[in-house]
This record gives C-alpha cells, sequence and structure tokens, in this order.
C-alpha cells in the first residue's frame, strides 16, 4: 500500500478534458476518486469506468456547483463512500467569449455564477470538510495575464478565483491543508477548440516556445504534485502554460 491509498479526493468537471485528465492521474497516484459532472453523466461514467478497469476506486456524482445544497451533498457522497475528503480539485467552469461591447449580460450573469460562485461554493464546503494534510486546488486561466481580445467575463471571474486563494490559504491556517490555483494556458480540449478555426490553433501553438499547446496530462501533473508531495507550495497561483507569458 502506498501513501496515497487511503485518500481521497473529488474532482469537479471531470467529463471534460482537463478535469478528466486530473481525476484519472489522481487514481493512479492511488487516490479514490468521486468524479463529478454537471451535464455529461456518460462522460463521467467513461472516466468511472476507466479508473475502476485500472484496479481504483471511483463514483460520479452530479450537481450544480453553484447550488450549495448539490455540492454539499456532493462532499457528503464522498464522505459516504470514502470515509472522508482529502483533495478537492474544482475544475469546471465555462468559457463563452465574445466583445465586451457585444456580451449578453444575461450570459455574463452565468459566467459569473458558475465560475465564481460556483468557486466560492465548492471552496466552502472544502474549507468546512477537507482533511489534516489536504489540499485544495481550484482552476482560473493565464488568460488573467495573457488579456486577449473577448475574454472579458471569463477572465474578469478568474481574476476572482486568484484573489480567493491567497485569502483562503491564510484562513485555513493551522489546519495543515493547502490551497492553491493552478491557471492553465491554452490547452488542447473540445472547450480550447469550440468555435476556432485550425489556423488560429495552430497560430496559438506556434507562439509557444515549446511548439505545441499543452495537454490535459500536462496540467494534472501540476495538480498531482499540489495534491500529494508539493505542501510547501500554498496560496500560490501556479501558470501552467509552457512558456514566460
Amino acid at each position: 500500500m502506498n501513501e496515497h491509498q487511503s485518500r481521497s479526493a473529488i474532482v469537479t468537471g471531470a467529463s471534460g478534458g482537463i478535469g478528466r485528465a486530473v481525476a484519472l492521474r489522481l487514481a493512479a497516484d492511488g487516490l479514490a476518486v468521486l468524479a463529478h459532472y454537471s451535464g455529461n453523466r456518460e462522460r463521467a461514467e467513461k472516466t468511472v469506468r476507466q479508473i475502476r478497469a485500472a484496479g481504483g476506486r471511483a463514483s460520479s456524482w452530479a450537481g450544480d456547483v453553484a447550488d450549495e445544497s448539490a455540492m454539499d451533498a456532493l462532499f457528503g457522497a464522498a464522505e459516504e463512500a470514502f470515509g472522508g475528503v482529502d483533495v478537492v480539485v474544482h475544475t469546471a467552469g465555462i468559457m463563452p467569449l465574445a466583445p465586451l461591447a457585444e456580451l449578453d449580460l444575461d450570459v455574463f450573469d452565468q459566467v459569473q455564477r458558475t465560475n465564481v460562485r460556483g468557486t466560492a461554493v465548492v471552496a466552502q464546503q472544502a474549507a468546512r470538510r477537507v482533511r489534516p494534510g489536504g489540499a485544495v486546488v481550484l482552476f482560473s486561466t493565464s488568460i488573467t495575464r495573457l488579456q486577449s481580445p473577448g475574454y472579458a467575463a471569463y477572465a474578469m471571474s478568474k481574476g476572482a478565483v486568484e484573489a480567493l486563494t491567497l485569502i483562503l490559504a491564510r484562513e485555513l491556517r493551522g489546519r495543515d491543508v493547502t490551497v492553491n490555483t493552478v491557471a492553465p494556458g491554452p490547452t488542447d480540449t473540445p472547450l480550447f477548440r469550440e468555435g476556432k478555426p485550425a489556423e488560429l490553433i495552430d497560430t496559438i501553438a506556434g507562439l509557444n516556445p515549446m511548439g505545441r499547446l499543452g495537454t490535459p496530462e500536462d496540467i494534472a501533473d501540476v495538480v498531482a504534485a499540489l495534491a500529494g508531495p508539493a505542501r510547501w507550495i500554498n496560496g500560490q497561483v501556479l501558470y501552467a502554460n509552457g512558456s514566460a507569458a
């Protein structure tokens, strides 16, 4: 039995590209995983089946991340299934794009509800329930630094996540629970590719010193370190983007 086998993780957005990669990586590291999804049950169940086929422990659970009752139930399900919660990785989010002058404010409200309120709700549950020695990993984006046109609503929502990170880490003083945020750069997921022509994707990939887009597995590597051995990293925003940008 390795040091992680008695530990468990909740991964929100585990039906998506990065969330799925994180769930698979944490399971490979020996953690039991509760794979959260919002609308795509089949993809979440596929993640669970893959973890179980490799000998891991996993279950799936649906819920709106911005609904406190739903997230209370999510954490309760993890505690019932696995005996407690040690790691929370909150990847769930939405990214509709539009110039600010053309932005539908109902869409803006939806982005803030999912990305800001959703993060607050999940982080609140984590602050109350993660066991000593645990980790909370939130998600932002390198767009908060790159500041590309069209990303106003999304970048604003993720700026709020970055502001929360150090505050929550300090509020958990004495608990032996770390809080960090991962801010990926362009990562090859369906969410990133949606609405972008191939030529634009190739151009974005070519701008990176590594000559490619990030992969979900690249991001999962960073999360795995924060969820496990990287205990002396706390209250930080880590820009996982393959470059200095």
